[in-house]
């Protein structure tokens, strides 16, 4: 055994360069690179070796002749391809021999080729490595020359005269070479000897010559051995009997036209197809000139069964499959014999020459070497190695092979007839997951001819992308009071990723809310993304919060993105209205005291309370559900001031209790009551005002000194204006009765039903704050106008008087420079001009239903609106609503009844005043 090592030779480079040229796809540089890179690192090796050798034979260390290292043959996937469908040799990773797989019959491979041989491909990964592999089979001489018969009869008429020649059957031995037939042995006679000549193809055929005359009536038959010898060692023969019969004189031979013909006959012509016609003329007549046409012993037997000879016409006919890859060329050779008595045969021959069809797919083999490939594999990875073969020869056998443009892989040409499939760009698993890859080889025939193989390329993923959530923030809004545990809401990404690289887990980040872990107010499921409330949330404590949720998948390394959870939490009704006033100390009812002397409307205390909801359910509203006198007091629905109704009389009991309920607006509504003393009093007790609160408050000026002084001198010139217009009214009002005039007063203006002077209306009214139980100081501020007549004698004498309520305690500090003894007053000058039958008509207006406070126009989430609980009290009830929002605005119910008098006196009508 041998082996040979060389490189490529410069051939197949420049092969290699011209289809570089031509290259017109994107990845033409990567190629040319790649096509260099083969070419420096790729080279081929021979190894001849003999049949018939048994499993296990040694061939050669296939590692040591390729200068690899042992250890490294397994991980970098050493491994043989063939180019034949058997595996005959293979390789042994541990110690790098090439060992025989399979028994090869060189005669089976290569039937009587002279050259027999076959190729390997070698490919070594990481970095790729290919080399070709020439196995060249050796003969050994196993086949003995073999006769087609055992006996071979031949009629000799007995006029042949010495120097006839009479071909022989010919031995056939399979074996080529040395090894192959090399002469004829002839057994010792008289008569004949043999003469070996040799074909076009070298191999020996014998002819038998006659010697000697022969004598049919001295001997009619003669018999003698034919031995063929090959030239193998130790040599091997073969033997056939001669049976000769000696025939009477036939004179004339039959001729053919030429001793040797040369026809050329398509492959795979049909059968019948006549390839020739032989004609062979005889001089004789009758059945002398009568010709046959038959094989000739020469003529081997896969002749036989390819052709055959019409007898009578001398037609050769195709008999089976004209195949010009197993044989290129043909000798046939055919003889004619007369029927005549002792006829002789003459031979020709026929040389045949089957011309190439385009009749073979080219043959692809694939072998992977890397896949499914990953996405971030450079450009230039190898990702297959291709073998395409075609039996055809010429530009028949010439194959190209070719791939679709618009996938980001390229072929390269290794060696001849094998290529490599690599990759000019980078992938994208996430756009394209696999690759169905059409390799098309077609030969140069024509027409060509082509087979397409598809090469199934699946991208493996990376980790390249990050977790993806839905939404860029999540808004949650929670009713407090939630169960422990509840799943509030639930957060979901995606990722483009595959397998453990799209497994998301999520988590709440670390963080901290109002001081105490965000660990401990909520928890996430890893899994689904489902959020849960660890606690019971209060509104009142906790209005919002803010999370972070990370979504992190199980790549390597692990890739994230976070989302903001903004958690609102929405009101319950769940807080009763807390009293923050006249709370009973001890279980005793807080009382406060009343002047017997106040008017009706006098601002009797007030009431607050505190409700921890927000919204509506903080809205409070205030009832009266019990009362000693229920026409004495009121209490107003929004701010919860308790005013008279009326004047108090001596009737009235001295002692009164009062029943006040709180409530929200939620639902169902939550209240709270409290219980009120209120005690009658003549006079209420002289005390030094207390001006604590006052000098505390953050409204009043520091210079409250000298306020003090400047409002008791403007009290004091109050007082004496106002001694001066009661006077002055008195005496109007003498006036009016003098002039027969009706005069009614009404909310809006008053009409004149005459060309008079329109008087324009001056109100006046006094306002307490809510601490006159503390204070002796007396507020006037300007009021719509309110006219209460009483009727105190039989004389129905006429007062006018001023209705009386009570600044709030915002309202007066949102007044310029309020002091608690500063007098607002206002002059209500009557003109009149003095005509007869002057009449004062009254246009009253209808009240105005109480106009809601600001709290009726903002909408909290989770809330019911302003007006679900809103109880308006009824038209006749006295509703003083004295608030900072409603100053300027409203208008209010001073007195529930006016007296009204025509001009003799007499009580007309009760009217309500706005």
């Amino acid at each position: 055994m041998s082996f040979l090592l060389y490189w490529n030779s410069g051939a197949n480079n420049k092969h290699r360069h011209s289809n570089l040229r031509q290259a017109s796809s994107p990845c033409a540089s990567l190629s040319l690179f790649s096509s260099l890179f083969s070419r420096a690192f790729s080279g081929q090796i021979r190894y001849s070796i003999p049949e018939e050798l048994e499993h296990g034979a040694f061939v050669g260390n296939i590692a040591e002749d390729l200068g690899l290292d042992l250890d490294k043959l397994s991980a970098r996937r050493f491994r043989i391809v063939s180019g034949t469908k058997k595996q005959y040799v293979e390789v042994n990773l541990e110690n790098g021999v090439l060992f025989v797989n399979e028994r090869i019959d060189r005669e089976e491979l290569c039937e009587q080729s002279l050259s027999c041989s076959f190729h390997l491909q070698v490919v070594i990964e990481n970095p790729l490595e290919l080399y070709r592999v020439e196995m060249d089979i050796l003969d050994v001489n196993d086949n003995s020359p073999n006769f087609p018969w055992t006996e071979f009869n031949l009629d000799i008429s007995e006029s042949s005269a010495p120097g006839s020649r009479f071909p022989l059957e010919s031995a056939q031995d399979l074996d080529v070479g040395s090894n192959s037939l090399r002469t004829y042995l002839l057994s010792v006679n008289e008569h004949f000897f043999l003469d070996i000549q040799t074909r076009s193809d070298g191999s020996k055929f014998a002819e038998l010559v006659l010697q000697n005359p022969l004598d049919r009536e001295q001997q009619s038959a003669h018999q003698m051995v034919l031995t063929a010898v090959d030239g193998g060692a130790p040599e091997r023969s073969g033997t056939v009997q001669i049976d000769i019969t000696v025939l009477d004189a036939n004179d004339n031979a039959p001729v053919f036209d030429q001793s040797f013909y040369r026809v050329r006959l398509a492959e795979n012509a049909p059968k019948g197809t006549v390839v020739i016609k032989l004609n062979a003329s005889d001089l004789d007549e009758g059945s002398n000139a009568d010709i046959t046409y038959s094989f000739s012993g020469h003529a081997p037997i896969k002749v036989r069964q390819l052709f055959s000879v019409d007898s009578e016409t001398g037609e050769i006919k195709v008999k089976g499959v004209i195949d010009y890859e197993k044989t290129r060329m043909h000798e046939i050779y055919v003889q004619a014999k007369d029927k005549g008595p002792s006829a002789v045969a003459v031979h020709c021959k026929v040389l045949v020459s089957v011309l190439d069809k385009n009749d073979n797919l080219p043959e692809v083999i694939l072998t992977s070497v890397s896949t499914p490939v990953q996405e971030d594999a450079p450009p230039g990875t190898v990702i297959a190695v291709i073998s395409v073969m075609d039996k055809d020869s010429g530009e028949n056998g010439n194959v190209d092979c070719e791939i679709p443009h618009h996938v980001p892989f390229q072929l390269h040409s290794s060696f001849k007839n094998y290529y490599t499939l690599v990759t000019c760009d980078f992938l994208d698993r996430e756009a394209v997951a696999e690759y169905n890859i059409t390799l098309t080889a077609r030969d140069m025939g024509s027409p060509p001819l082509f087979t397409r193989k598809t090469i199934l390329v699946q991208v493996s993923d990376v980790n390249d992308n990050t977790p993806n959530f839905k939404q860029p923030s999540y808004t949650v809004y929670l009713t407090e009071n939630n169960a422990p545990g509840a799943s509030i809401c639930a957060v979901t990404a995606l990722d483009p990723d595959s397998g453990q690289n799209a497994y998301l887990s999520y988590s709440v980040l670390e963080g901290d809310i109002h001081g105490m872990p965000v660990s401990t107010y909520v928890s996430v499921n890893s899994d689904n993304g489902n959020i849960y409330a660890l606690r019971s949330f209060d509104h009142e404590q906790l209005k919002n919060f803010q999370i972070t949720v990370q979504a992190q998948d199980a790549g390597f390394p692990p890739l994230s993105s976070n989302v903001t959870v903004n958690i609102f939490i929405l009101d319950q009704n769940d807080n009763a209205p807390v009293i923050v006033s006249h709370v009973p100390q001890n279980g005793t009812a807080p009382s406060e005291t009343v002047p017997r002397s106040v008017d009706a409307g006098y601002l009797v205390t007030k009431i607050s309370a505190e409700d921890a909801d927000a919204g509506q359910n903080s809205r409070l509203f205030y009832e009266m559900l019990q009362a000693t006198d229920p026409s004495l007091f009121s209490i107003a629905l929004y701010t919860g001031e308790i005013r008279t109704i009326r004047q108090l009389v001596e009737k009235d009991p001295t002692r009164h209790r009062l029943v006040i309920l709180v409530k929200d607006n939620g639902q169902p509504p939550l209240s709270a009551t409290v219980s009120i003393i209120l005690s009658v009093v003549d006079s209420l007790p002289d005390s030094p005002p207390d001006l604590g609160d006052l000098s505390l408050s953050p409204h009043h000026s520091t210079n409250f000194t000298l306020y003090l002084i400047v409002s008791l001198g403007a009290v004091s010139f109050t007082f004496l204006v106002a001694i001066i217009v009661l006077v002055a009214v008195r005496g109007l009002k003498e006036v009016f009765k003098k002039s027969n005039l009706n005069v009614r007063m009404s909310t809006g203006a008053s009409e004149v039903n005459s060309n008079g002077a329109l008087p324009q209306v001056y109100c006046y009214k006094m306002c307490l704050t809510p601490e006159s139980s503390k204070s002796d100081f007396m507020f006037l501020k300007p009021c719509s106008p309110v006219m209460s007549v009483q009727q105190n004698n039989a004389k129905s004498t006429d007062y006018l008087t001023s209705g009386w309520s009570a600044l709030d305690h915002n309202e007066l500090s949102n007044k310029r420079a309020a002091t608690p003894n500063e007098v607002m007053y206002c002059k209500m000058p009557l003109q009149e001009r003095a005509a007869p039958n002057y009449s004062w008509t009254n246009k009253s207006t209808q009240p105005h239903p109480e106009t809601p406070d600001y709290q009726h126009n903002v909408y909290i989430p989770g809330t019911t609106t302003g007006y679900s609980t809103l109880k308006l009290a009824p038209r006749g009830e006295l509703d003083v609503y004295n608030t900072f929002s409603t100053f300027g605005k409203k208008k209010k119910f001073i007195s529930n009844y006016e007296h009204s008098f025509d001009k003799d006196g007499s009580h007309i009508s009760n009217s309500i005043f706005k």
